[in-house]
C-alpha cells in the first residue's frame, strides 16, 4: 500500500516506547513512578462536573454551532478582556476539541505547501508535525541556555526567508517552563510586522506562572500584533479538564470564519456537554485555580531542590507550566551496568528498566542531552522518584 507523502513525513514520537514500557510495568504490578504526565493529577472541580450533569439532564446533548455555543464564546470574550486586556467579539472566537485542534486549524488556514513556520527549540512535540501535516516546513531555532532557549529578534531574523509565513510563540513554555516578558514579546512582534508574519500564540499554561511575573499575550503589545495574532488557550491545564477536550482561540474575524469552515468538515462542533462544563470553568468560581497553582509551586520547588542535590545534572528553574528540563549532558558517554548511555533516550530507557522511573527524553522536543520531568504528581512521588534518579546517576561507572 502506498501512503500519502504528507503522512509519511510525520515523525513517530520517540517517547512511545518509554510510555508503552511504563504502562506494561504498571500493568504487571510494578511500582512505577512517572514524571511523564502532561496533565494535572487533580480531578475536575465539582462545580464543573455538576454543570456537565445539569447540561445532560437539560437535554444539551445535541449538535451545536461548529465554533461553539454563544454563551461559552461570550465567556471567553470576557475572559480575554478581564485577564489579558484584549477586546474581541464572539465572531472572533471559536471553540475546538482541545487546543491541539486550534493549532491544527491555524496551520491548515495559514500554511501552503512549502511555507515555513518558525518555532523555538525545545518545542512541544506536535508543533512540527502539525506544520508538516499542513504541507509546511518547520524551522526549529535553537536558542541558548543563557536566554532560557527563547526566541529573540536576532535569531528569528537569521532564519527568515521569502517562504516564512508564521511564528509560533509558546509562553509559558512546554517543556522548558520559561515565560516571555512583555518587552521580549514586543520585540518579536516588531519582527513579525517587518516581515508580515502571522503569529500563533499558544498560551495554554497561562494560569500556571510562579513568582512575581505576570502573563503577557503577544496580541496585547500593539494594535498590529493584535491584528496578526491567533491566541490559543483552553481549559485542560488550568481546570484539570484534559479529558473534556475543549480549547479555544481568538483572532481576526475573517480568519476565524475560515478556521470554523475547516473544523466543520473535520470534526464539526466540540462536545456539547464539555462546552457547558467549560462555560462553568471560565465563568464560575476560580478558587480551584489558585489552590492548584499553589500546590504546583510547592512541587516545583521540591523537585528543583532534590535535583540540585544530584551531581552532574542541572536545570533552568521553570517559571511556569509544570515541567523541569534536566540537563544530563555530563552523563552522556558514561556506562551503567555495562551499557553506554549515549543519548537521553538511552538514559530514559535504562532509568525506567532499573529504577522504575519514567521521564521523557529531550529528543521528543527537538533537544538532545535533556530529559523532561513533570511535577504533575504528588510530593511523595517526587521525593521517592528523585531519590531513585539520584541512586541511578550515582551508580554510573561504578559497576
Amino acid at each position: 500500500m502506498k501512503y500519502s507523502e504528507r503522512v509519511s513525513q510525520i515523525t513517530p514520537s520517540v517517547t512511545l516506547a518509554i510510555t508503552a514500557k511504563a504502562g506494561q510495568l504498571k500493568a504487571e504490578g510494578q511500582d512505577v513512578i512517572s514524571f511523564g504526565a502532561g496533565e494535572p493529577d487533580f480531578n475536575t472541580p465539582d462545580n464543573i462536573i455538576e454543570a456537565a450533569i445539569k447540561a445532560m439532564h437539560d437535554g444539551k446533548t445535541k449538535y451545536t454551532p461548529t465554533p461553539g455555543i454563544n454563551e461559552l464564546k461570550t465567556a471567553i470574550v470576557n475572559k480575554f478582556k478581564n485577564d489579558n486586556g484584549l477586546e474581541y467579539t464572539p465572531a472572533q472566537v471559536m471553540v475546538s476539541t482541545g487546543a491541539k485542534q486550534c493549532l491544527a486549524n491555524s496551520m491548515l488556514a495559514l500554511v501552503d505547501d512549502g511555507d515555513e513556520v518558525i518555532m523555538a527549540v525545545p518545542y512541544w512535540v506536535s508543533y512540527p508535525e502539525l506544520v508538516k501535516l499542513a504541507g509546511g516546513v518547520p524551522i526549529m531555532i535553537m536558542g541558548s541556555a543563557d536566554n532560557q532557549y527563547k526566541l529573540t529578534p536576532e535569531l528569528v531574523e537569521e532564519h527568515i526567508s521569502d517562504r516564512t509565513k508564521v511564528m509560533i510563540i509558546n509562553s509559558p513554555n512546554n517543556p522548558a517552563g520559561t515565560i516571555y516578558r512583555e518587552d521580549e514579546l514586543a520585540a518579536l512582534a516588531e519582527v513579525a510586522k517587518k516581515h508580515d508574519l502571522m503569529i500563533v500564540s499558544d498560551e495554554i499554561y497561562e494560569e500556571l506562572i510562579y513568582g512575581g511575573e505576570a502573563h503577557h499575550s503577544i496580541a496585547s503589545v500593539s494594535q498590529d500584533a493584535y491584528e496578526r495574532t491567533i491566541v490559543i488557550n483552553g481549559v485542560s491545564k488550568a481546570y484539570a479538564m484534559t479529558g473534556w477536550r475543549i480549547g479555544y482561540l481568538a483572532g481576526p474575524a475573517d480568519l476565524v470564519k475560515k478556521m470554523s469552515s475547516i473544523q466543520s468538515h473535520m470534526t464539526s462542533n466540540p462536545s456539547s456537554i464539555s462546552q457547558y462544563a467549560a462555560l462553568e470553568a471560565i465563568a464560575g468560581d476560580q478558587s480551584f485555580v489558585s489552590e492548584m497553582k499553589k500546590e504546583f509551586k510547592a512541587r516545583r520547588d521540591l523537585l528543583v531542590e532534590k535535583l540540585e542535590t544530584i551531581d552532574d545534572v542541572s536545570c533552568i528553574k521553570p517559571e511556569g507550566a509544570f515541567y523541569v528540563m534536566m540537563d544530563i549532558h555530563k552523563l552522556l558517554g558514561r556506562t551503567y551496568k555495562g551499557k553506554t548511555i549515549e543519548t537521553a533516550l538511552d538514559f530514559s530507557d535504562q532509568l525506567l528498566s532499573d529504577q522504575l522511573v519514567a521521564v521523557v527524553p529531550g529528543e521528543g522536543f527537538g533537544i538532545e542531552g535533556f530529559v523532561r520531568l513533570s511535577y504533575a504528581t504528588s510530593r511523595e512521588n517526587i521525593e521517592r522518584g528523585m531519590d531513585r534518579v539520584k541512586e541511578f546517576i550515582n551508580s554510573m561507572d561504578k559497576e
